[in-house]
């Protein structure tokens, strides 16, 4: 469940409240889609898949990449795809919280923290 963000050194003003829900599916890589009130205050969805992380029993890491759809908005990223542009960052989960480090695009932020809890489920 995705909560909120913190957008260091913005150059124009976000909403830092960014409610959300993703999925993910744990193998080798971590894979996580999901939908959030994005910082412009519209509805995006993101894709990401994780490498493999560095675990402890309280806390664990991760790299991840993946793909986001801002409407309207995308191609206000330096690299973009149309409305969609690339995600790559840092996730550290301490017990059911996580933060995610993902450094600016160099036009909007220098680097964007978000944040939530996480709730592992166990499918039969």
């Amino acid at each position: 469940m995705h909560l909120g963000s913190v957008h260091v050194n913005a150059q124009e003003e976000f909403e830092e409240f960014n409610p959300g829900l993703f999925l993910s599916w744990d193998r080798q890589l971590s894979y996580t889609f999901g939908a959030f009130r994005n910082s412009y205050g519209d509805l995006s969805v993101a894709a990401t898949a994780a490498g493999p992380s560095l675990h402890r029993p309280t806390y664990r890491m991760q790299v991840f990449g993946g793909l986001a759809y801002y409407p309207d908005n995308g191609r206000n990223f330096r690299v973009n795809f149309g409305d969609a542009g690339p995600v790559a960052g840092l996730r550290l989960f301490y017990r059911n919280a996580f933060v995610q480090f993902l450094p600016g695009d160099g036009n909007q932020a220098d680097a964007v923290f978000s944040f939530g809890f996480s709730f592992p489920t166990r499918m039969p």
